[in-house]
């Protein structure tokens, strides 16, 4: 169906990562380095910031007997990026013909962050299901990465739209994970983070800790008298 306006009820009330706000962040960076998730998280072995992996520790302790997190992915290069929204670009293009350029990236943003906030370049994001000790998923409603074209809109974490099993697997993770403190990003229930300009724009902090990091450059530069 051609642009007419706009997707209607598809206009979330939640704050995009494609918000002015979020770019007018300051970052401060401190410094801290990659790290490997270790097996408890799953086969992935994602990578993320030191600081984010203490607080997924913290999340799995908080979780029900027989729950665990599985980390699907952490750190991602600036040109993994660029290829996600190049191809959810076109996904919305098809979806909405005649889409605005403005509004067709803040429906972008919805699923797939602008480069330069984008949390995962900074390693400061992840994507995560819960599973069982034997490494099965639990159902969440969507899939991972489930786009809000393909899943109807229920890859939104508050979604009305998933049944009362998933609706209370979703309660569990974000208790854990908010407890631990790290922040939802509400159009995707699996992405979690700490750190970024989304998450100290959540939280109210004074600036991001971690810019974007290269997994094959140098370490990231601390400033001085910057901590956590």
């Amino acid at each position: 169906m051609r642009w007419a306006g706009g997707p209607g009820a598809d206009r979330e009330c939640v704050m995009l990562l494609s918000d002015p706000r979020v770019a007018a962040v300051p970052v401060v960076e401190c410094g801290d380095p990659l790290v490997v998730l270790g097996p408890e998280f799953g086969a992935a072995r994602a990578r993320v910031r030191a600081g984010l992996a203490d607080r997924l520790a913290v999340a799995q302790a908080l979780l029900p007997a027989g729950i665990v997190l599985r980390v699907q992915e952490g750190h991602r290069t600036v040109a993994d990026q660029r290829a996600i929204i190049a191809r959810y670009t076109a996904e919305v293009a098809r979806a909405y013909p005649g889409c605005p350029a403005d509004e067709q990236r803040r429906l972008v943003s919805r699923f797939v962050s602008p480069v330069d906030v984008a949390p995962h370049v900074a390693g400061a994001a992840v994507d995560l299901t819960l599973a069982r000790h034997d490494g099965s998923d639990l159902d969440l409603g969507t899939a991972i990465d489930a786009t809000p074209e393909a899943s109807g809109g229920r890859c939104a974490t508050a979604s009305p739209d998933v049944d009362a099993g998933a609706r209370a697997l979703r309660d569990v993770l974000c208790r854990a994970l908010g407890g631990a403190g790290l922040v939802n990003y509400p159009t995707e229930w699996w992405h979690w983070s700490y750190g970024d300009r989304y998450w100290a724009l959540v939280t109210g902090a004074p600036a991001a800790w971690y810019g974007a990091v290269d997994v094959n450059g140098p370490a990231p530069v601390a400033l001085a008298g910057v901590g956590r």
